[in-house]
């Protein structure tokens, strides 16, 4: 016999007085509200609870009609989907009416309203999500989901090719899901329909893949998930993959470095992603740049960082040290990855108007002779001084 879930009244969150007015709020309206999803599948985890979202069964006008009666704010932000975003005291909780589906595509769904929490709750994608809370603390758990929980099985509620059918990004999440909140094998039924849909990835578009991979690259142990991906051909929809498990498994939470080592080609991934210019510019710094070396001289160090700046620098010592065969707890490598901390590169003393001032007038031959300084200026290891730099120009 399943565990019954115990009771939340004592979650901070859960006693905010914001959350208590608007659940009282619907109640003596004629409704039922409660807190359903990742609020309370964290707090039973020990894990941090940011966003709150509700699940009501009044009707989104009706919603609409109770924030005004009582002055709360309300966005429509969703309200396709049944969902609005109520302010209270300035905190803002994403309300949802009880859904049911009517019609999928494997990208968006046709949804109704209903007053049935059952029926709610074998629509969403896993058990442990489908979890819901009252505003007095009490679990209602229609899938089993606090036993999946707390045996860190990710399970999709009801049949996996159905929750899949329903949206096909759901495939990713499971995976996504497994190396956030899973221990031990990923499940067996849910893996089988994934593999057998692998080839609707394609279908969806490269903002939401992009997304759902970065989350996944910045979970604990992401590479486990990934070979596993990869194994069922499930990460080839994705991108052109390397297997480079032991490099992924050694580097830090960081998704963007993560994707530089799993990626076969990072400076081509915009053909597969779409991520930010700031991600996709990092990618190629981090491309063009030379591997590192703890053999380096101090001076060679100090000539690379100036030239790749902090980030590049510490960006590439990292994934330098990942792939190499160093122990985790190598000094050597760890002085490496942090000179960037230890050393700040200077400023070249000389600028553009010191050369006008010495004679050479504006345009491409002044950039290429303030080029040709800084480059002595660097070899010098930086201790050459402005006069001595001009002498060289002269001569």
């Amino acid at each position: 016999m399943a565990r019954k879930p115990p009771s939340l009244q004592n979650a901070p969150w859960l006693q905010n007085p914001s959350l208590q007015k608007f659940l009282l709020a619907v109640e003596n309206a004629g409704g039922e509200a409660k807190v359903v999803g990742g609020a309370v599948r964290n707090y039973f985890l020990g894990m941090a609870v940011s966003d709150i979202d509700l699940a009501t069964t009044l009707t989104t006008d009706k919603v609409i009609r109770l924030c005004k009666d009582n002055k709360f704010a309300c966005h429509e932000t969703g309200i396709a989907h049944g969902t609005v975003t109520v302010v209270v005291d300035h905190n803002a909780f994403e309300v949802t009416t009880l859904r049911r589906d009517i019609a999928t595509d494997g990208r968006h769904a046709l949804v109704e309203a209903t007053d049935n929490w059952q029926e709610d709750a074998m629509r969403r994608d896993f058990t442990m999500n489908a979890l819901y809370c009252d505003r007095r603390g009490n679990i209602t758990d229609f899938t089993n989901g606090y036993h999946d929980l707390m045996t860190k099985k990710v399970k999709f509620v009801g049949t996996p090719s159905k929750r899949i059918a329903e949206d096909h990004l759901r495939i990713l999440r499971f995976f996504r899901f497994h190396a956030h909140y899973g221990k031990g094998s990923i499940d067996a039924n849910g893996l089988k329909a994934s593999t057998a849909a692998r080839g609707a990835i394609k279908k969806l578009s490269r903002e939401r893949v992009t997304q759902e991979l970065l989350k996944l690259l910045a979970a604990p142990k992401p590479h486990l998930v990934l070979k596993v991906m990869a194994q069922h051909d499930i990460l080839k929809q994705i991108l052109p993959h390397t297997q480079h498990w032991r490099t992924i498994s050694r580097l830090p939470p960081d998704s963007i470095l993560r994707l530089h080592a799993l990626a076969k080609s990072p400076h081509e991934l915009d053909k597969f992603l779409r991520l930010t210019n700031q991600q996709q510019n990092r990618l190629l710094q981090i491309s063009h740049a030379a591997p590192l070396s703890p053999n380096m001289s101090d001076a060679e160090l100090r000539h690379m960082l100036y030239r790749l700046g902090a980030e590049v620098f510490t960006d590439r010592a990292m994934l330098s040290f990942a792939s190499s065969s160093a122990k985790v707890d190598d000094g050597k490598w760890q002085r490496l990855i942090n000179f960037a901390t230890t050393w700040q590169p200077p400023k070249f003393v000389l600028k553009g108007q010191d050369l006008i001032e010495q004679g050479l007038k504006p345009g491409p031959a002044l950039g290429a002779a303030l080029s040709t300084l800084e480059d002595w200026w660097i070899a010098s290891d930086f201790k050459a001084t402005r006069e001595e730099l001009l002498s060289r120009l002269h001569a």
